[in-house]
């Protein structure tokens, strides 16, 4: 009786595998890489938000001193690395944020033709009468377009002799800003920390040399 019988062992282990093993090894490799691929990446990006991961801590511990004079003051929610600015000072040479690395900040944006601005300009020139230092800075930028002689008039006139005539005639500094969600208006106020992180901002005018803002900036330098 004849009939059809199954393949024996010896058989079966003579199929072409060969190309098989091939594909599994392609794909284990390519999923090793994707893998490895995916981890640098999270780590990369992790590594990134590190430096203001400390400047979002200082902000949650802050936040329950923004009150009076100062209650306005929206605290970071999120890391947030503010962009090298750049302008220029008095004597016209350029300069840029990243030159106050290692101190913490209080940047103001302001113009001649901004009431509120020209208000709080007397507080920011006692601020930094009272905290400038190696720690700590006030760095006012005027962004009128049209007439360089008019602010540098206001600061001479009003005798605001500690806040440098640091300014951008074209505002970009206003632009940069607001490309990422803060100069909503003027005046224009950020805490930053020494690695140019974002503390915390407030869109309008302080009493910044107010006890509330004082008490608040001290803090700030405390941790």
């Amino acid at each position: 009786m004849t009939g059809t019988t199954p393949p024996s062992r010896r058989t079966q282990s003579r199929l072409p595998v060969g190309p098989l093993v091939a594909v599994a090894l392609v794909a284990g490799v390519t999923a090793t890489l994707l893998g490895a691929g995916h981890l640098r990446y999270a780590r990369s990006a992790a590594s990134a938000g590190m430096p203001c991961s400390a400047s979002l801590d200082l902000s949650r511990k802050l936040a329950p001193r923004a009150i009076g004079e100062v209650a306005a003051l929206t605290m970071a929610s999120k890391p947030r690395q503010i962009p090298d600015l750049a302008f220029m000072d008095g004597d016209g040479q350029p300069k840029k944020l990243s030159d106050w690395k290692g101190k913490t900040v209080l940047l103001n944006l302001w113009a001649t033709w901004c009431v509120p601005c020209r208000k709080e300009m007397p507080a920011l020139d006692k601020l930094e009468g009272k905290l400038g230092s190696d720690k700590f800075a006030v760095v006012a930028i005027n962004i009128d377009t049209r007439d360089a002689d008019k602010p540098k008039a206001f600061l001479r006139d009003a005798n605001l002799t500690r806040l440098g005539n640091f300014h951008d005639d074209k505002a970009e500094v206003f632009q940069q800003l607001k490309g990422i969600g803060l100069a909503l208006g003027m005046p224009t106020s950020v805490l930053i920390d020494g690695q140019g992180c974002e503390i915390g901002n407030m869109s309008g005018p302080a009493e910044w040399d107010s006890p509330d803002a004082i008490e608040l900036i001290q803090a700030s330098l405390a941790h």
